[in-house]
């Protein structure tokens, strides 16, 4: 049956390469925007992808073109290129943490296992995609996705791993997480 595997792949958060399955690509917006020249409506796409390799690593990326496997193709160029390490131990965040961006506001906080990812759209695929498996979340403010997710990448940047916590706190590892 050719069509259930054609109905397999479609979903937001498909893998775009076969061959390449290290990342975990999630598309989280994909916009149209329309300008009217003389012959009528030229259109043009800018999509904003999150990648992931399920071990703590993940970036966004953000991308324009006149097509919009192009547009999709750029953002995840640029996204493998600004990767950043996000702290996950026992399958959630060490501390809890607001990010800011603009007028987004982002809340993440730890959760015990068994919890899932309680969390929207945006925050939900960059959390996916790191490899978090139990986190509480909330949207406050502008609910811009752009801005959610740099808001959300701005909490990742400023957390610290288990390890500095527990030197902060002059305790040894076993002392914090038991």
């Amino acid at each position: 049956m050719e069509h259930s595997k054609d109905r397999e792949g479609r979903g937001r958060d498909r893998d775009r390469d076969g061959a390449e399955k290290e990342f975990i690509e999630k598309l989280v917006k994909l916009n149209r925007t329309a300008k009217v020249v003389k012959g009528g409506r030229r259109f043009s796409f800018s999509a904003l992808t999150v990648i992931g390799d399920r071990k703590g690593n993940v970036g966004f990326g953000f991308g324009k073109a006149n097509d919009v496997s192009e547009a999709i193709r750029k953002s995840v160029e640029k996204a493998k290129r600004h990767m950043v390490a996000l702290p996950v131990k026992n399958g959630t965040i060490p501390h809890e943490i607001i990010g800011i961006f603009k007028a987004s506001r982002v809340l993440l906080k730890p959760a015990c296992s068994g919890t899932g990812i309680i969390a929207g759209g945006a925050v939900r695929a960059i959390m996916e995609a790191g490899g978090v498996t139990d986190v509480l979340s909330k949207s406050i403010g502008a609910s811009s996705q752009y801005n959610v997710v740099k808001a959300t990448f701005n909490c990742i940047s400023r957390m610290m791993d288990a390890k500095t916590v527990a030197k902060n706190r002059g305790k040894s590892l076993n002392e914090m997480w038991g």
